[in-house]
């Protein structure tokens, strides 16, 4: 498979872990290196994509099976599609990664892992003080289950590593599979 494939980065940790700064990080380095790219953060979908869906695990599944939809159309179009949402059922990661798969592209799953005390501790949204307070229902990690990746192809342990040294994993990665060109070294 060459640099010019298609493949999906997907993102999968708690609330708060950082897939998204890790989304936002590892986007224009892409594209630096030629490669097209399409972020589908998970809050962006719930607003555009899965409106009107709440937070039972039957809507979280829909959720989830839209991302991994969008990103495998964009994919087997040659696109590196990076996704950054929760997504904390296994099931149905396993599912998306099939779909992928069967599209012939590749599925690079990424555990963007940070225990729940250094999550709660950022609550940047404020959501794990609502959910322990019993203000949201349904909250990954705190009153419904995070299903941890078994085999991702990366983790990335957002409460030890910078940014850099998370995103450096990955692109490493990446570059070792040749989903991506290596860096250009100045001359």
């Amino acid at each position: 498979m060459g640099a010019s494939s298609g493949f999906v980065l997907w993102f999968t940790g708690l609330s708060g872990a950082g897939k998204s700064t890790l989304a936002a990080s590892i986007a224009p380095l892409l594209e630096a290196r030629e490669t097209s790219v399409e972020v589908l953060d998970g809050d962006e979908i719930r607003a555009h994509l899965s409106q009107g869906l709440g937070f039972t695990k039957d809507d979280r599944d829909m959720n989830v099976r839209r991302i991994g939809f969008v990103a495998t159309l964009l994919a087997r179009n040659g696109c590196a599609a990076i996704t950054a949402a929760i997504s904390p059922y296994a099931a149905i990661r396993s599912e998306c990664r099939a779909r992928t798969e069967r599209s012939g592209a590749r599925f690079v799953e990424v555990w963007v892992n940070a225990p729940l005390e250094v999550v709660e501790e950022r609550d940047t949204k404020g959501l794990y003080a609502k959910a322990r307070a019993g203000l949201i229902k349904h909250f990954t990690g705190v009153s419904d289950p995070y299903e941890a990746p078994a085999a991702p192809e990366v983790v990335v342990h957002t409460g030890e590593e910078s940014v850099e040294e998370s995103v450096s994993k990955i692109l490493q990665f990446l570059e070792a599979e040749g989903l991506v060109r290596p860096e250009a070294v100045p001359g």
